[in-house]
């Protein structure tokens, strides 16, 4: 018999027999098929058919790089605007922050690279976008954590301390540049003198004396201040800070810069009401050992930074594993059965 016969004859055996049998696969057809169809084998030999194939598991380096690029990017930012590179540099501080945006770029470069290859590019853009989130939430944080704790502890720790201060023999003048003192015995808070000034909140102060100083006296002089907030409710009271610990005899300097205008004007009513000369006032929060208050603005400041960054690890990583997951299980990869074949 002719060959050409042969072949024709052949085909239609291998149809004939092939035709009739079906299998059930996940596949994906230009028309409405269901995602579980019965489709032929002719169908699946011919090509009509595209079955997808699940791709392989994402790299361990790929997993590393969005579990640690992030982290590392909030870890920077935080650190860069809570401690001393802000308060000495903090304009290089800021600077130093935006150049880690040049890393979320190079992770979408690298997921557009990837894609062109025929690879999944959704772990690099998540990578990308956790970065970016990083960068943000990291510098917010961090800048948070620099004003509340970092620059009253580094402002104080700059300035000078001093002991057996008596506010009647010493003028506030001669003491500008005090962070914490130290007052000699028998000086107390004339909670009498109390004075508020509200603004939102209400800004306590109240004069800090020496027991034989009489502030009743006109033209009396009192430069030294106990501050608060909303610590003194109708202004003949005062229960800021330590002012019922009988061993409290110190102050450390209200640094808060926004604070002290308000300060300042309750001082001014004050010498209004009851005839106190105030020409340089210092604010004090009045407590029994300041050296402590000082060190405890370090440790909030550190504790914060540490808790925060095992946060940011944590929620990544759970956010790594749903995206490793879905593009492991959900974001099939379409090839023809030709090449599932081989």
């Amino acid at each position: 018999q002719p060959w050409s016969w042969r072949f024709h004859s052949a085909d239609r055996v291998i149809r004939s027999v092939a035709q009739p049998l079906t299998l059930s696969v996940c596949c994906r057809v230009s028309c409405a098929r269901p995602q579980t169809a019965l489709v032929s084998v002719t169908e699946i030999m011919e090509g009509v058919v595209e079955v997808d194939a699940r791709p392989s598991a994402v790299s361990t380096a790929v997993i590393l790089i969005a579990l640690l690029v992030p982290w590392t990017m909030f870890v920077a930012c935080t650190w860069l605007l809570s401690f001393s590179v802000h308060y000495a540099s903090p304009h290089w501080a800021w600077v130093g922050c935006l150049v880690c945006f040049c890393v979320p770029v190079t992770l979408v470069l690298v997921g557009g690279r990837a894609r062109a290859v025929g690879k999944s590019p959704v772990p690099w853009y998540f990578s990308a976008g956790s970065s970016v989130a990083a960068i943000v939430f990291g510098a917010t944080l961090g800048d948070m954590n620099y004003w509340f704790n970092a620059q009253p502890f580094y402002d104080i720790g700059t300035m000078n301390a001093y002991w057996d201060v008596n506010p009647s023999l010493h003028a506030g003048r001669q003491h500008m540049d005090a962070g914490r003192v130290h007052f000699a015995d028998g000086v107390r808070i004339d909670e009498s003198k109390a004075m508020g000034f509200k603004n939102v909140d209400t800004y306590c102060v109240a004069p800090i004396v020496d027991q034989a100083v009489n502030l009743s006296r006109p033209s009396a002089l009192s430069d030294w201040w106990a501050v608060g907030l909303n610590c003194c409710a109708s202004g003949a009271s005062f229960t800021c800070g330590d002012v019922g610990n009988p061993k409290a005899r110190a102050g450390l300097r209200a640094m808060r810069d926004e604070q002290r205008p308000f300060f300042r004007l309750a001082v001014r009513q004050a010498q209004g009401q009851y005839g106190i000369a105030a020409p340089h006032p210092l604010f004090f929060y009045w407590m029994e050992d300041p050296s402590q208050e000082i060190l405890g603005y370090r440790d909030r400041g550190m504790d914060l930074f540490v808790k925060s960054s095992f946060a940011f690890f944590v929620l990544n990583t759970v956010l790594v594993v749903i995206v490793v997951t879905g593009v492991s299980q959900l974001m099939p990869v379409k090839r023809r059965v030709a090449m599932w074949l081989e």
